[in-house]
């Protein structure tokens, strides 16, 4: 495969572009993150990686409103993550401007990722290393979850994971998302922190969670909230330990 990695328009003879493969690895080193698809909530979570105490925790956030009405979380190269939020929420300001209606989610998630895909084929470019998790809702009220990989794909999901550690995540949010969770906001949170407590040894700290409920703002859950999730948790897990110890 030697030289067929120096270009991005560059195909190796078995069919693969090799940076967009190195793409996906730089993917799957970014710290964990998961997005759930309620009734009526969308559920972003992600693992903050620990930093100095001489930081702003406040400009470190990997959870960023698009619009209104649309969030998105990406794991991944930071840097570009930051690029792609700009670019895509300066276009959900364009679509509202010039179609008078808020934009659909699969219409900035097509955005997004024919973005990355132009990446694929240009030279002197390189792709976007990270992957995007996008909720929200239309103007009709439905709620959806997209994710864009680095290559220009996109599918919709009602629960997914993107990051270091994602299949675990993955086949956990299979073996336990119902129609009944998902309609429970609790539920949803308690599913999702669950899912990430499986790849993450510090606790609650390292936590990032937003809810966005139709109708109603962005809202992040606070440390204490959180922790209070884990508590209850915890004191579950022991209670079904006691049970089968009694049994």
């Amino acid at each position: 495969m030697a030289g067929y990695d120096r270009a991005v328009t560059i195909f190796s003879p078995d069919g693969h572009l090799l940076q967009v493969e190195f793409a996906k690895e730089a993917v799957h080193k970014g710290a964990a993150a998961l997005g759930i698809r309620g009734q009526n909530c969308i559920i972003l979570a992600v693992e903050k990686r620990s930093i100095s105490s001489l930081q702003e925790e406040r400009t470190i956030r990997k959870i960023c409103a698009l619009d209104d009405h649309i969030v998105m979380t990406f794991a991944g190269v930071t840097a570009d993550g930051r690029v792609l939020v700009n670019r895509a929420q300066v276009e959900c300001q364009s679509y509202r401007l010039n179609v008078e209606d808020p934009v659909t989610l699969e219409y900035i998630s097509r955005y997004i990722a024919q973005l990355k895909q132009k990446y694929t084929q240009s030279n002197g470019r390189r792709p976007f290393g990270l992957s995007c998790l996008i909720g929200g809702f239309d103007y009709d009220g439905g709620a959806h979850l997209y994710q864009t990989e680095p290559s220009g794909i996109y599918h919709e999901w009602k629960a997914n994971a993107i990051g270091q550690s994602s299949t675990m995540i993955r086949e956990f949010l299979e073996q336990n998302y119902t129609d009944e969770v998902a309609g429970s906001v609790a539920g949803l949170i308690t599913l999702a922190i669950k899912a990430l407590l499986l790849v993450i040894q510090s606790g609650p700290k390292n936590l990032e969670i937003a809810i966005l409920e139709r109708g109603k703002p962005l809202r992040m859950l606070d440390a204490q909230t959180i922790a209070q999730y884990v508590a209850d948790i915890e004191k579950g897990k022991q209670e079904a330990e006691k049970k089968k110890q009694r049994k």
